[in-house]
């Protein structure tokens, strides 16, 4: 069964600060579930928590599997993925930047290539393939990001403000990539943007944060 994750009054501070206040969620279905809020709310600090990048000061997250609890251990985190605003990118070819997760799995060969050529086609990069990635302009950097979470095939797949000083042709097609993921029952996709009109096209579950609490906006679609 796909991972589902359960967040239990999440804190966190910084400098003091409270940033999130008793942050409760269940994500239990698949789908795309869509966090708003104005900047600073504390968006990026719960995908970092949920996605175990980041300790919360108190509460829990908890990923299941059939209603039972999964270990945080390495092999869960190879079950998930984040994308941050800000694509890391090596100095090698767009392929083998996306090559680059399968590579530390052990993954190689024939059975490599056919992955990375599938997450280039589905995010529109086949034709960059070559090229280097220091390259590629931030709209398309950010689409080999999610090429690069992607090709791992990840059960939860977290985008931290994906189309962030992103282009409008790109914002569209990376829109378009997060829409053909549900089409084809790829990934949970759990996203923070603070562009409510992209939230409301994307979402399945819209949530919001406001100082610091977390509200849900219910099923869309």
């Amino acid at each position: 069964m796909r991972l589902g994750i359960e967040v239990s009054n999440i804190t966190k501070k910084y400098n003091g600060d409270p940033i999130l206040r008793n942050c409760s969620f269940s994500f239990k279905k698949p789908g795309v579930y869509i966090l708003t809020g104005p900047n600073g709310c504390g968006k990026s600090t719960f995908l970092r928590i949920s996605s175990l990048i980041e300790p919360p000061d108190s509460g829990t997250v908890i990923f299941f599997s059939d209603d039972n609890p999964v270990p945080a251990d390495l092999q869960l985190r190879r079950r998930i993925t984040l994308v941050l605003p800000k694509v890391g990118v090596f100095n090698a070819t767009v392929f083998r930047n996306i090559a680059y997760g399968l590579k530390i799995r052990g993954i190689h060969g024939r059975e490599a290539e056919e992955k990375v050529n599938r997450a280039l086609e589905f995010v529109r990069l086949s034709h960059k393939k070559d090229q280097n990635g220091l390259t590629l302009s931030s709209g398309e950097t950010q689409r080999l990001g999610i090429a690069r979470a992607l090709v791992i095939e990840p059960e939860i797949l977290f985008l931290d403000e994906p189309t962030a000083s992103v282009d409008q042709k790109n914002s569209l097609i990376i829109e378009e990539i997060i829409l053909a993921m549900k089409k084809e029952n790829g990934p949970t996709v759990i996203m923070t943007t603070h562009d409510q009109s992209q939230a409301n096209r994307l979402a399945d579950t819209l949530l919001v944060i406001r100082d610091g609490v977390l509200s849900a906006g219910g099923d869309r679609k």
